[in-house]
């Protein structure tokens, strides 16, 4: 008796459904990012909304721009308004690593945050140059 190729597949989306009811949320939302190049500079804009500038560290080393944000839970409820969380997914964290295809000079790296829109502007360099952190504005 042969067997119904469709029971595979009804089985496989059985069993990656259940993995994904297991994930951590956290890998499964990234922070979404944008990089242009506009020839003589790159310009990474990434999606932080809910985040103080205090709440955003960005650095930079070896080629890899990395961004990591983290706020405090939300305010806590008082107890008659407390409630047990039925479905969860907005993190009080979030990072993101980028490469940069091409050196950069890494004192010239500027960033702003608006709106929770973070903007990063990387010149480009012609020679490499050890990482440091990077000031928002």
């Amino acid at each position: 008796m042969r067997r119904n190729p469709f029971d595979e597949l009804e089985d496989m989306f059985d069993r990656m459904s259940r993995q994904l009811e297991t994930a951590d949320i956290g890998e499964l939302n990234a922070v979404p990012v944008d990089m242009q190049d506009h020839g003589d500079e790159y310009t990474v804009v990434a999606d932080l909304p809910g985040y103080d500038v205090g709440d955003i560290d960005l650095t930079f080393a070896d080629g890899d721009l990395r961004i990591d944000a983290s706020r405090e839970e939300a305010s806590e409820a008082t107890a008659e308004d407390a409630g047990t969380y039925v479905h969860r997914e907005r993190s009080e964290s979030a990072s993101r690593t980028v490469r940069v295809p091409d050196p950069v000079v890494e004192d010239e790296i500027s960033a702003t945050y608006d709106d929770g829109t973070l903007t990063v502007t990387l010149p480009k360099a012609t020679e490499d140059v050890d990482g440091h952190s990077i000031d928002i504005t």
